[in-house]
């Protein structure tokens, strides 16, 4: 029995119950409006995500999730990028986690 909810979980999981950005980070980040101002590849008013990977390194997630939350300015130059309200600790952990994953 409890191999077969462990199977059912999974499976829901699998089928989308598990958060957005583990399957899909770019449909996330766009879901809490992170692309207005950035994209994967290509600067828009903020750094791409790629140059902000290759800036941070695969070790910097809470740096990275912090700046998400409170915002940052002189970091990429005089644009400031305002705190994300909009997005969890744990969202913004996730969402740094993809960031990093694209170096």
């Amino acid at each position: 029995m409890n191999r077969f909810l462990v199977s059912i979980v999974a499976l829901f999981a699998l089928a989308g119950g598990a958060p957005a950005v583990a399957q899909d980070g770019e449909a996330f980040a766009k879901d809490k409006g992170c692309l207005a101002c950035h994209a994967t590849d290509k600067k828009i008013v903020g750094p791409s995500y790629k140059d902000v990977a290759g800036r941070y390194g695969k070790g910097s997630v809470d740096a990275l999730a912090a700046k998400i939350l409170k915002g940052s300015v002189g970091v990429w130059g005089l644009v400031p990028m305002p705190a994300n309200t909009g997005v969890k600790p744990d969202e913004a952990k996730k969402l740094a986690t993809w960031i990093l994953s694209l170096q």
